[in-house]
């Protein structure tokens, strides 16, 4: 990474969470409050547990719960000396905690188990000072399953994301061969640097890859003649954002934002951000923060107001319009 000043560029050195003086237990605690930095727009997901033990004794970083009804394990780790330095691999330690999780029966199941006493932990995160920690756990949980449609797939698989400022070899190959065997499992690094007072985290997931496809350019092509070749390949890791459907024209700075199925309003301003009684935001956060949950998913949350359709669907709507005229 580098950074400019005036006509200079100046490379911006790699630190360490070891030179910040961050314990493993403070990059756990940033994620659980900002899990959207392992997630995408694209991902709804419910954080239900923190530093929760299993009856063997092992004691699992984060819990959280996704929109497609998976239970996910978030595992933490400070750097790649701590994760060569344990006895067990990291990607193991992973895996068997979600084997317990597998054994998670129902939301009642999860919500006595792991979500009531986390609500209890963080009594002072949470709204509802008459109901119990199980009964709020019960309601937001079911809440969450219902408006993201995943009532009826709930704990059908377990997920895990590892997270570390770096990687060994083995945990990495480990990680690609259970990819390729269909085990959901993903690492994200997460890399600090420091420019004058201010510490900037760089994220990015290195594992599952990226298929190679996403990349490909048809430089040649030319846009005013009929092509029988397909486009780019968009998926879920490089779906269009808002600045491109700004670009696009489906949508345009001014336009009114509503909150799926709430009679909260936001204006879209010209840079993608929505601004609500006089204050700017992402999106993301005006939504994550209006549904009280972990991260959300920004395109189908957000509906458009003059069309009535979420700004997924739009966007939706203009590739398959893309498609047919290719």
């Amino acid at each position: 990474m580098y950074y400019i000043t005036g006509n200079k560029v100046d490379k911006i050195q790699e630190i360490t969470f070891s030179d910040l003086q961050l314990q493993e237990n403070d990059i756990e605690e940033l994620l659980r409050q900002n899990i959207e930095m392992l997630c995408n727009e694209e991902e709804s997901m419910l954080i239900v547990g923190k530093q929760v033990r299993n009856a063997k004794h092992g004691i699992s970083d984060l819990t959280a719960i996704d929109n497609k009804g998976n239970i996910v394990l978030i595992e933490i780790k400070r750097d790649r000396r701590d994760i060569e330095g344990r006895k067990e691999a990291f990607e193991f330690q992973a895996i068997r905690y979600a084997a317990s999780y597998a054994t998670i029966e129902d939301p009642e199941d999860l919500v006595n188990k792991i979500y009531a006493p986390y609500i209890e932990n963080y009594r002072h995160e949470f709204d509802h000072g008459s109901l119990t920690s199980t009964e709020l756990g019960t309601r937001k949980l079911n809440e969450f399953l219902q408006e993201n449609g995943a009532e009826n797939n709930f704990n059908k698989n377990q997920k895990i994301i590892l997270a570390a400022s770096d990687f060994d070899e083995h945990t990495l190959s480990a990680v690609a061969w259970l990819n390729s065997n269909s085990v959901d499992i993903s690492c994200s690094k997460l890399v600090p640097y420091k420019i004058d007072d201010k510490v900037y985290i760089n994220v990015e997931k290195i594992l599952p890859l990226t298929n190679y496809e996403d990349y490909y350019i048809n430089f040649l092509e030319n846009p005013k003649l009929p092509s029988n070749r397909q486009k780019k390949r968009i998926t879920r890791r490089n779906l269009p954002k808002i600045d491109t459907m700004l670009n696009w024209g489906v949508v345009k700075a001014g336009d009114t934002i509503l909150a799926k199925g709430r009679k909260d309003e936001a204006t879209l301003l010209e840079n993608g951000n929505v601004e609500v009684h006089g204050k700017v935001q992402t999106m993301q956060k005006w939504l994550k923060e209006l549904f009280g949950w972990s991260s959300i998913q920004t395109y189908v949350f957000a509906i458009h107001k003059e069309s009535g359709k979420s700004l997924s669907q739009i966007r939706q709507d203009y590739l398959d319009k893309e498609k047919e005229a290719d």
